[in-house]
């Protein structure tokens, strides 16, 4: 008689070995997000050690696109700590990984448009490191006000049904 196992039960967001790293949250605030994109992202091994202790940031991170090939720049991963003399460099340009016609679409994009690459999120999916870009255009001051203002009426109504359905108003 065989035994059934017991399936280990996972933090949502936490599926196995997928996880996330670090994310970009000013991003969403500071541009409209037109389009995103899945890149892999070429990392020594230190770096990935230090990626798996959950260390690295976004803050000012962007992505370029020189001589057909997309940089990710200004990604702070800091040196692992167990490193010897084979540390990386935690603020170095690091190539991101996608298909000849996405970097064309992206290059085209970028060049008409008034467009920027910004990382969103940077995650582990099955062991391998990709991170999310985003095609994005620059916000103005009032469209912050503006998504601000409707983001406090959402939450607001969303307050009153609540209250309504539990009969308290």
């Amino acid at each position: 008689m065989a035994k059934a196992k017991k399936a280990k039960k996972t933090e949502p967001g936490k599926a196995g070995n997928n996880r996330v790293v670090a994310t970009n949250r000013k991003a969403r605030h500071n541009y409209s997000i037109l389009d995103t994109y899945e890149a892999g992202i070429q990392l020594v091994g230190t770096e990935v050690k230090s990626l798996r202790e959950g260390q690295a940031s976004l803050a000012d991170a962007f992505a370029t696109i020189d001589d057909g090939e997309v940089w990710l720049r200004n990604v702070h991963i800091p040196e692992y700590h167990h490193g010897t003399w084979t540390n990386h460099d935690p603020r170095r340009k690091r190539k991101l990984l996608l298909h000849r016609k996405q970097i064309d679409q992206l290059m085209g994009r970028v060049r008409d448009g008034n467009c920027t690459l910004v990382p969103l999120s940077m995650y582990f999916t099955d062991g391998k490191v990709k991170v999310e870009l985003a095609l994005a255009r620059g916000k103005e001051a009032r469209d912050k006000r503006q998504d601000i203002a409707r983001r406090d009426a959402e939450r607001e109504i969303a307050r009153a049904l609540g209250r309504r359905a539990k009969g308290m108003r």
